[in-house]
């Protein structure tokens, strides 16, 4: 109690003189004056019996209203006077307020006066007195608690926005996730996933709401087992892994899948799970498969292409020595034995090696615009009756005409040999299909061929045999390579097909199953119709040595050059030899009149068949230009320059020079 306070009292023994009494009081007194609360005690008239100061300076009352038995309406009535009842009638405020002191009753309520102090006014009966009420400054209090709920309010503003920001990146991160072409995913250290994107749905069927309904192993390839324990193994250990694998898929679908697991590595050291990524790589792989396959490929046609000019010139020699025998010695029974069976066992050779040739794509081609449809009737007739009775043959050439630049030849040719093929698949009996169409290859599926997107001919020849397992399919196309016994092929069958067909600017592909049989389907770039075909050349007639002109024969090796210099000089060609270009380019320089240049292509010296030709065409006004070759070297054809290719007989080289001048 504030030292100074005053007791006042309502019983007239209050006020009596004695000492012990006095002393109380003042104590009393002073204790109240000292409390931070107001406080009032009114009797039962309502009418002051004692107060402290705190409850005139919270309420703002003037001191001197402050005396033993003052009125409580006095109070009431100040406050009414100075608004602090609010607008309204002030006797109506008055009243109603003494009803209610009059009640007695318990009350707790905050009152905020005018200048902004909140009071907390708590009200009790002091039976057998009257009644007590306390009046407390809680400004501070209520400020405090303002403040508290505002900065809740903007705290829980925060977080909302917080949680909106943050379910708004978890739901741009899971459509970043499910957008990129990879299975990702997350699972702890028992292996049971706590994430995964939309592509365990699409691969697996998996709920990507309920991930943890699903495992690693179960979902990451459950048959390659003890394998694929050992990569979960070594990440959980902490070791980052990548692996691959083939998995099966919703619907049954194989793929070929890459799986990298990243440890997530905690601040005890300890790993708590892993980050999963699984790309599908089977177009990956089989690109792989692809470029290997084209790479041996072409290195088997180098090799193939070298080897068959030297045999051609070999074969040529040969042939050509023997073939001179046997005009020369033509009435000996022994020389026309022996020499007819080595010239029939050269010509076979040189058809082996015509096949390398065309494995390597280093065969010339008399390619023009053909219709496919015609082409394949004309086939199924030719192989019917090589067909057995119990084999189905069904040929349909299309609806339509089909139209492609190729050599006509070549491709019946093609489809005997696919056709025999099936035959022997599907023996004793069984079913062989031909059918040709227009399609257009999609950009995926051009890729996957090593083919040019747009419109082809497509020519399937299936049947239903015994098919190939994959590593038989991966070898096909090799040359010699066969599964048939010794003796019923050389294995050049399928090599010639691959061969044509890519130098016909075209694709292959084969599928194939064991038991199930094999489809070969060869497409053909599609081209417009054409209204004239060139008609066939006729064979010419020999001459007399040198009636025909001089013939320069330009040729490196001296058997071949010995060779077809007799031919010439059979055919009625006076013969002057060289032999390399640059040889062949002074003669062509200081020698008027040649009438026939034949050239080798490939030749030492810096000058070949190809630059030779150009210049006797174009600076020596040679008749005829022609070149000859073990091979067709790219270009050739399209130079214009006429190809005879090695080995050859007189009776090719006087057809190629009978009507076809340079």
């Amino acid at each position: 109690m504030r030292a100074g306070a005053k007791i006042r009292v309502v019983s007239d023994s209050f006020a009596k003189p004695a000492d012990d009494r006095f002393s109380r009081y003042e104590s009393l007194r002073a204790a109240l004056d000292l409390i931070d609360q107001g406080f009032t005690l009114i009797d039962r008239d309502l009418r002051f019996v004692a107060w402290n100061k705190t409850f005139f300076r919270l309420l703002g009352f003037p001191p001197e209203m402050g005396y033993v038995g003052a009125p409580f309406e006095s109070f009431i009535r100040y406050n009414a006077e100075r608004g602090e009842y609010g607008s309204g009638d002030q006797q109506a405020h008055v009243d109603d307020r003494l009803r209610t002191a009059r009640t007695f009753a318990p009350h707790e309520f905050e009152r905020t006066r005018p200048d902004g102090t909140v009071l907390l006014v708590r009200g009790v009966p002091v039976p057998g007195h009257g009644f007590m009420t306390l009046y407390s400054d809680i400004t501070a209090r209520k400020h405090a608690q303002a403040q508290i709920r505002e900065h809740n309010v903007l705290l829980e503003t925060r977080v909302a926005e917080r949680t909106a920001e943050l379910r708004r990146s978890v739901a741009q991160m899971r459509l970043i996730t499910d957008s990129i072409p990879a299975l990702i995913a997350y699972f702890d250290r028992d292996g049971v996933y706590r994430y995964i994107n939309r592509g365990y749905h699409d691969w697996f069927g998996l709920d990507t709401a309920n991930p943890g309904a699903a495992s690693a192993m179960e979902s990451l390839g459950a048959a390659s087992g003890a394998a694929l324990r050992a990569h979960l193994a070594r990440a959980l250990a902490g070791e980052a892994v990548t692996y691959e694998y083939e998995t099966a898929l919703v619907g049954g679908r194989r793929v070929d899948a890459r799986t990298t697991l990243i440890p997530e590595i905690g601040a005890d050291a300890t790993v708590a799970g892993c980050f999963e990524l699984t790309f599908d790589i089977s177009e990956q792989k089989q690109a792989q498969a692809m470029l290997v396959q084209a790479q041996k490929m072409e290195a088997l046609g180098q090799l193939s292409g070298g080897m068959a000019h030297d045999f051609n010139n070999i074969l040529t020699v040969i042939i050509g020595n023997l073939a001179a025998l046997c005009d020369a010695r033509g009435d000996d029974a022994t020389v026309s034995e022996f020499a007819q069976a080595a010239v029939d066992a050269a010509r076979r050779g040189a058809e082996l090696i015509k096949g390398l040739l065309l494995f390597a794509r280093q065969r010339p081609l008399e390619a023009q615009a053909a219709d496919v449809a015609p082409l394949i009737v004309s086939v199924g007739r030719l192989v019917r009756p090589s067909l057995p009775e119990s084999i189905r043959l069904d040929i349909h050439g299309g609806d339509a005409p089909l139209w492609t630049w190729i050599d006509a030849h070549q491709l019946q040719n093609t489809l005997v040999n696919l056709i025999l093929n099936a035959r022997d698949a599907t023996l004793p009996q069984g079913r062989i299909g031909v059918h040709a169409s227009l399609q257009t290859l999609g950009a995926a599926r051009a890729t996957a061929l090593a083919a040019e997107p747009g419109p082809y001919v497509c020519i399937k020849v299936s049947d239903d045999g015994s098919g190939m397992d994959a590593q038989t399919l991966a070898r096909v196309f090799e040359p010699f390579f066969t599964t048939k016994r010794s003796g019923q092929g050389t294995g050049l069958g399928l090599a010639m097909v691959y061969g044509f067909v890519k130098q016909s600017g075209g694709a292959i592909g084969i599928e194939s199953q064991l038991g199930a049989g094999t489809t070969v389907t060869i497409w053909l770039p599609a081209s417009e119709a054409c209204s004239e075909l060139p008609s066939p050349t006729e064979l010419s007639h020999d001459g007399m040595p040198g009636e025909r002109g001089l013939a320069l024969l330009v040729e490196d090796d001296p058997d071949v050059r010995k060779v077809v210099r007799r031919l010439l000089l059979e055919l009625g060609f006076a013969v002057i030899e060289a032999e390399n270009g640059s040889e062949a380019m002074q003669i062509l320089d200081q020698t008027p009149g040649i009438a026939l240049l034949l050239s080798d292509v490939v030749m030492p010296g810096g000058v070949d068949g190809r630059a030779l030709a150009a210049h006797a065409r174009e600076h020596c006004a040679v008749l005829r230009v022609v070149l000859m070759s073990g091979y067709a070297p790219d270009g050739v054809q399209a130079s214009g320059v006429p190809m005879l290719a090695k080995p050859f007989t007189k009776a090719q080289l006087a057809s190629l020079l009978g009507d076809r001048p340079a």
